[in-house]
């Protein structure tokens, strides 16, 4: 297996985690953004990403986004995973976080988050959440922040190695290859 797991450090956070908090530019989309000529945003999402985030939520973990642009395009592509926790246009993180943990019914404690973020806006979160994850061109400072870093950029697979990771972690993973292959119980 190639999958990029914990340190005994990270383990035993990402043991914990019950809610994985994205970002989107530069986590779930390798951070460019283009325009057409009308001026509509267009974003490319890696469908490993997809199936990571679907995978998770099998699993019984929940996942949100949260970020700092506003576009349908990320409302389209949260819903079409079945991510119902989105919190668009926001710098404050942290707040819309709670935000987010207010609308639940049992919300999870800090230490049951993760969130994986790659620049300055995502600084604050990280350092209050369970554990912090993030990309290998993160910005200096949240690598420095961070419990484990993907192998992979953002936008290329990087979400689904930590939902790999986290799913192995939580001795989740070996189920899910079971139902792919036809020989779960």
């Amino acid at each position: 297996m190639t999958t990029n797991t914990f340190n005994n450090a990270a383990l035993a956070r990402a043991k914990k985690i019950s809610l994985l908090v994205l970002d989107v530019d530069g986590i779930l989309s390798d951070g460019c953004i283009t325009f057409s000529e009308s001026g509509e945003e267009l974003k490319s999402f890696n469908t490993l990403d997809g199936q990571g985030i679907r995978l998770l939520l099998r699993a019984g973990i929940q996942v949100a986004v949260i970020t700092g642009r506003k576009s349908t395009i990320v409302a389209k592509r949260c819903a079409d995973l079945g991510i119902t926790l989105l919190a668009q246009g926001r710098e404050d993180k942290l707040v819309a976080l709670h935000e987010l943990l207010a609308t639940m019914p049992t919300p999870p404690r800090l230490e049951e988050i993760a969130h994986m973020g790659d620049d300055l806006p995502d600084l604050l979160i990280m350092t209050q959440v369970g554990l912090a994850l993030t990309v290998p061109n993160g910005h200096p400072e949240v690598l420095s922040r961070s419990h484990w870093q993907s192998s992979r950029h953002g936008g290329k697979g990087a979400v689904r190695e930590a939902c790999d990771a986290l799913l192995i972690a939580q001795d989740k993973y070996q189920a899910v290859i079971e139902f792919y292959t036809g020989s779960a119980e």
